[in-house]
């Protein structure tokens, strides 16, 4: 039976092992020392007191503070230990867990697009450089505390391992208590955070058409329930972790009462009775800080826990090699595509090739399966079955980063994102000032972008800030066609274009096609087809017809419609309805 490959949040956890190590061993000498308060108690009621002798008090006490700040310094020392293995864990893990949180989203197409794994690994730092940690590093040298106890008397020992046990049930009662609520609570509290992120995401249209209290209605809804979860584990916490402390404070009394009668019975010492009940005090801390950060534990069990299942089902993308720069023939084999966490196919059996530098428009009314069919084209969505190639290669055999700046994409909805229009044009990396200009002016965006008010160094939102629709599709068909890609996909380019906009994406895909680019393009709109060389209709997610274009459009029902290309158009043609 083979051996259960680690997650890479186990493997860098494994990879500090020594440090967590190294801080527990610093916590024996801690733990060793925190015995100074009770022997130095000891030694002042039956030394000192005793004696009468002023210099031994002297020596005691200069002992005592010499110990008392190397304890001192050793706790700091730990705590660093933990500060420097936590950043470390983060660093580590920081790259690996963004890539994983982009492709859940990816996978899920956007319906876990969060930053919440990045939240949790966040989290999980926090809580290793919390106190509430110490009290795990403290716990397993309380068999050493009962032990002298037992060394001072057995009744005293066996008191001790009675109110340990007592705590200790009281730390089991309280993880199966909460546990489930707080998840439960931690859970809907991630949802309820989705959920407004989406909706401030949409403020303008809540705003607009006085949504706002009826999504506020559904918020509260959501939010009570975090509330209700969260209320009743603190409530069932706070009453358990009171009676801890009460029980802790009541046994220290008791083992004084207890020493008190061990003394009348001529069984102890004084120093011993005042010693034994500090010394119990301090076994029962660990136990008790322990119950009283249960709902820090449980929440960082828990973000381990969804960082442990994301990097599991979501590895390391593996290192392909390096392939030559693509061409651009394309070629979908027969390929069924569904959306991430369905089997319910919406792209059925296509099949068809491009050659470099062909165009190809994809027509079908609404939900035929032609923005599902871009995805799987550009290796966004997998396949179910069959293969989208690219140069002959499997689309997922490439390298994504060595890949990217080869391909071109615009997707329906255009999303620009926070920095300058030149760095949006540049896809964020080096700003080649020649090919944004270059860029721009293909897409017929170039005067508009002078016209800002500090040109191309204009900073924008992720909304586009103060930019129109039709200006943020520009800017992101300028992104599509940077530095000449040789397979560029238009979802709706012209959806917010109007007449001058639409002559501007003609003349941009006539000089891609001079350039050797192969141009893919989702349409409703008819006038940009006249330019394209081949045509696909898509219906109900199945390709009713392919071929070059005059072909295919010479077969559909003759509805005309006016060509708003160029005076030299061709006769008008006849295409789908969107539906």
């Amino acid at each position: 039976m083979g051996l259960v490959k680690k997650s890479d949040l186990q493997e860098v956890f494994l990879l500090c092992k020594k440090s967590f190590m190294t801080a527990g061993f610093f916590s024996l000498f801690i733990n060793f020392l925190m015995l100074v308060p009770a022997v130095y108690m000891l030694q002042l009621y039956d030394r000192v007191l005793t004696s009468g002798s002023k210099s031994t008090l002297l020596m005691l006490t200069l002992l005592v503070v010499l110990l008392f700040a190397t304890m001192g310094l050793l706790e700091w020392v730990r705590s660093q230990i933990l500060v420097r293995v936590s950043a470390r864990i983060e660093s580590l893990l920081n790259e690996r867990v963004y890539a994983a949180t982009f492709k859940q989203a990816l996978q899920s197409g956007g319906d876990k697009a969060t930053s919440q794994p990045l939240d949790d690994l966040t989290g999980l730092r926090q809580f290793l450089t919390g106190n509430g940690l110490f009290a795990f590093f403290d716990a397993p040298w309380l068999p050493i505390y009962i032990a002298v106890m037992f060394m001072f008397h057995v009744w005293y020992g066996w008191m001790a391992v009675a109110a340990a046990v007592i705590l200790a049930g009281l730390a089991v009662i309280n993880e199966k208590a909460t546990s489930q609520l707080l998840k439960d609570a931690n859970e809907k509290s991630i949802i309820a955070r989705s959920l407004v992120n989406k909706n401030l995401r949409n403020a303008e249209v809540v705003d607009s058409m006085g949504m706002l209290e009826s999504i506020r209605v559904r918020w509260r809804e959501s939010a009570n329930q975090v509330l209700i979860s969260q209320a009743d584990a603190s409530s069932k916490a706070g009453a358990i972790s009171s009676l801890s402390k009460v029980l802790r404070m009541l046994f220290q009394s008791l083992v004084l009462g207890l020493g008190a009668y061990l003394v009348l019975e001529q069984e102890l010492s004084p120093g011993l009775m005042i010693a034994g009940s500090i010394l119990l005090g301090r076994a029962l801390a660990p136990i008790d800080l322990m119950i009283s950060s249960w709902k820090g534990f449980v929440s960082a069990r828990g973000q381990y826990n969804r960082l442990n299942e994301m990097l599991t089902k979501i590895p390391k993308d593996k290192e392909n090699m390096s392939l030559p720069v693509p061409k651009g023939l394309l070629r979908a084999e027969n390929i069924m595509v569904a959306p991430p966490g369905t089997r319910m196919p919406v792209v059925k059996g296509v099949s068809f090739e491009l050659l470099p530098g062909e165009s190809l428009g994809i027509i079908g009314p609404s939900a035929a399966g032609k923005s599902s069919l871009a995805r799987a084209l550009l290796g966004i969505w997998p396949a179910l079955s069959g293969k989208v190639r690219l140069d002959g290669v499997d689309i997922f055999s490439w390298d994504r980063q060595e890949l990217g700046p080869y391909i071109g994409y615009l997707p329906q909805d255009i999303e620009l994102f926070d920095g300058s229009v030149s760095e949006n044009i540049a896809r964020f990396g080096v700003v080649d000032a020649d090919k944004v200009v270059q860029a721009a002016q293909l897409a017929g965006v170039h005067e508009t972008i002078l016209k800002l008010q500090e040109g191309y160094d204009t900073v924008i939102g992720g909304s586009g800030g103060v930019l129109s629709g039709g200006q943020r599709q520009r800017i992101g068909l300028a992104r599509a066609v940077y530095n000449e890609p040789k397979l560029i996909l238009l979802d709706e380019p012209n959806s917010n274009l109007d007449e001058q906009g639409e002559v501007a994406l003609a003349r941009a895909l006539k000089a891609l096609k001079a350039k050797g680019a192969t141009v893919i393009i989702i349409t409703h709109r008819p006038g940009v087809l006249n330019v394209l060389d081949k045509i696909l209709l898509m219906q109900s997610g199945q390709m009713m017809a392919f071929g070059p274009r005059e072909e295919v459009l010479s077969k559909l029902p003759k509805r005309p419609v006016q060509s708003k290309i160029t005076k030299h158009a061709p006769a008008p043609v006849a295409v789908p309805p969107k539906g």
